[in-house]
């Protein structure tokens, strides 16, 4: 069984060495690998992504990414967000740095999560927050339903994230990016088997890993020519050879969210 989401909250289910890891995967196939943030990938910052935000507790400990598509929403996955409630739940704006104390910090009036979503590898791993304070950062587009040409085998997309770096489940404290292939979905199929939804997920990834999002990551954006396509979600360990990163495809929920950002 795969599905391993990528929220830092459950990064307690990845404590492996990469040496452990490396050795468990020759006996036991869906072995996971030791956490890594947005594997493969080079530090940015909230200036060059200024649509990026923390999904964090009240008390400002990140644990998920979420996109701003509207002054006062942000995208992020349903399994980041199924188990708070607004008063648990704040979304930070404009900090690069996890330990920073700048930009702009809002608590939530208001969380939509897919009403079919159950598990991420089910898919509909999609929710909506509405901000009680609006940020003022430059929000992101989004794809529409009929965008559905984006997701072509081996086009270019981008991840962006904060992800754990070690196997007690510390983060990259530098927000993190990097490029990945679009997979096809046979090909994704046949790695993931029954848990692949084409409908719902699109892979991206190397053949040989490498380069990947992880936990911490989940809920961020996966862009594609610059425009949110998917969600980060889920997968088998980080950057592992011939498992690559399920997103959520965001074409095929982008009448829903459409709805909850003009609400």
């Amino acid at each position: 069984m795969f599905g391993l989401n990528r929220a830092k909250k459950t990064a307690a289910l990845c404590v492996a060495t990469a040496a452990a890891a490396a050795t468990a995967l020759l006996g036991a196939p869906g072995a996971v690998a030791a956490p890594q943030p947005i594997v493969g990938g080079t530090t940015t910052t909230t200036t060059a992504y200024p649509f990026m935000m923390q999904i964090t507790d009240a008390s400002q400990n990140q644990f998920c990414g979420g996109t701003l598509v509207a002054a006062n929403k942000v995208v992020t996955a349903a399994h980041c967000v199924v188990d708070e409630t607004t008063s648990s739940v704040r979304v930070v704006g404009g900090r690069t740095y996890l330990n920073g104390t700048n930009g702009t910090v809002s608590k939530v009036s208001k969380i939509w999560i897919n009403p079919d979503y159950t598990d991420a590898t089910n898919g509909d791993d999609v929710a909506v927050l509405t901000l009680s304070t609006s940020m003022s950062y430059t929000p992101a587009s989004y794809v529409a339903s009929t965008d559905t040409g984006v997701y072509a085998t081996g086009a270019t997309a981008r991840i962006i994230g904060w992800g754990t770096t070690s196997e007690s489940g510390s983060s990259s404290n530098q927000l993190r990016t990097a490029t990945v292939p679009l997979v096809s979905n046979s090909s994704c199929a046949g790695s993931y088997g029954s848990e692949f939804v084409a409908s719902d997920m699109v892979c991206a990834g190397y053949t040989n890993g490498g380069t990947d999002t992880c936990q911490g990551d989940s809920g961020g954006p996966l862009l594609i020519g610059g425009v949110l396509a998917g969600i980060t979600s889920w997968g088998n360990g980080c950057a592992e050879a011939g498992y690559p990163g399920v997103y959520t495809r965001l074409t095929t929920f982008s009448n829903l969210v459409k709805t909850q950002i003009n609400s």
